[in-house]
């Protein structure tokens, strides 16, 4: 079905709210507005998410969501078998679908209708995966409460429509457009209690809480704020530590078998690397292990190359590019003509806006990866 007029109008308010908008922060809230000027709604959550795992992580917004909810929508999110599970909705033809659709009109069926959405006095959900093709950049979730009217099928029609526009924002702020920070630090752990608590943290790992997460709130770290309270207010504003340790959790317990990993960059732009495991995959209860490092080039090539929206055989040359195969043997290794090389070569110039294969190599990594080598560096005078 052709998008229709509003759908053309939201679209074009979001691309203006992306031009405009000078931080991720400040595009999800004028996404938010816009959204709700046409869907109308009383609650909201927008993540970004890792496109390998689909674990959310920065930029994010909630509005009007209470914050002791938040481990239990997560672990909803990885431990129960629901309707519209983020992971589920990436791969659907259509990007978006409320609650009470997926469950024929018996939301109680639904564990996060249950535990999520009646506790706050909700009634329905709308989910969208924002998307570029096949890989989703952000979700979001758009809740009404008790006595409004559940959502329709234009509505999420409208949603769908919008999917697209939302992905390219999304993917272009969380990969192009932070500054890089130029900085080594040590890898940090955590240790995570079963009732989301902290229970130890390196000094490493100390550190790393206050570039994620921004400045400590009235001179108490985050470590502090974690032993006294599963959710501070502040860690939902970045939410990636819980779903990265309710994902492990799952993990351990057989309910999924994705990786508990994901990759985003902190609020100086440094790219950072988060993975966990429960120590006890025998046990329940068991604390969760969760190592905060930096990435490295090779973590974080595939993502950047995915947000330059390369085919696949583009992504296919570019790789031989860094590996330095001159075109000839790009082609016998990739079964093309040298012609073929070339005018791939060439779109790969036109989308990142360079003229040599030095330049593209040095778009593709030197920009968005900051090699801790020269800053360890001993210079003598």
């Amino acid at each position: 079905m052709a998008p229709t007029a509003a759908a053309h109008r939201l679209v074009e308010s979001i691309r203006r709210a992306d031009r405009r908008s000078p931080h991720a922060d400040d595009f999800l809230a004028e996404l938010s507005e816009e959204v709700r000027k046409v869907v109308p709604y009383d609650g909201a959550t927008w993540f970004g998410v890792d496109p390998d795992t689909m674990l959310a992580t920065v930029p994010a917004r909630l509005v009007n969501m209470d914050a002791e909810l938040c481990w239990p929508f997560w672990r909803g999110e990885f431990h129960e078998s629901d309707a519209l599970l983020f992971r589920d909705l990436a791969r659907q033809t259509q990007p978006a679908g409320s609650l009470r659709q997926a469950t024929d009109g018996r939301p109680l069926r639904s564990p996060r209708y249950r535990d999520f959405l009646v506790p706050q006095g909700y009634d329905d959900e709308a989910r969208i995966a924002c998307r570029t093709g096949s890989t989703t950049w952000a979700v979001g979730g758009l809740y009404r409460e008790k006595g409004r009217p559940e959502f329709t099928e234009e509505e999420l029609r409208l949603l769908s429509s919008v999917s697209h526009a939302i992905g390219v924002a999304l993917r272009g702020r969380n990969v192009l457009h932070s500054p890089m920070a130029r900085s080594a630090q040590a890898p940090g752990v955590l240790l995570i209690g079963a009732d989301g608590r902290l229970l130890s943290a390196s000094l490493e790992a100390k550190a790393w809480l206050s570039a994620i997460y921004g400045p400590d709130p009235a001179d108490e770290s985050w470590a502090a704020l974690m032993k006294r309270c599963s959710a501070p207010d502040r860690l939902l504003s970045a939410p990636v530590l819980m779903p990265l340790v309710t994902q492990a959790r799952a993990v351990a317990l057989g309910y999924d078998d994705q990786p508990a990993r994901l990759r985003f960059r902190d609020r100086g732009g440094r790219w950072v690397v988060m993975h966990a495991s429960s120590l006890d995959e025998s046990d329940p209860g068991s604390p969760v292990a969760v190592v905060i490092e930096q990435a490295q080039s090779a973590e974080i090539a595939p993502i950047i190359v995915e947000a330059y929206g390369l085919s696949s055989r583009e992504r296919d040359v570019v790789r031989c590019v860094a590996r330095g195969l001159s075109t000839p043997d790009i082609a016998t290794e990739l079964h093309l003509s040298s012609h073929t090389v070339r005018g791939y070569i060439k779109s790969v110039f036109e989308k990142l806006g360079v003229s040599s294969r030095g330049e593209l190599t040095a778009k593709l990594f030197a920009e968005h990866y900051s090699d801790t080598f020269h800053d360890t560096m001993v210079h003598l005078t």
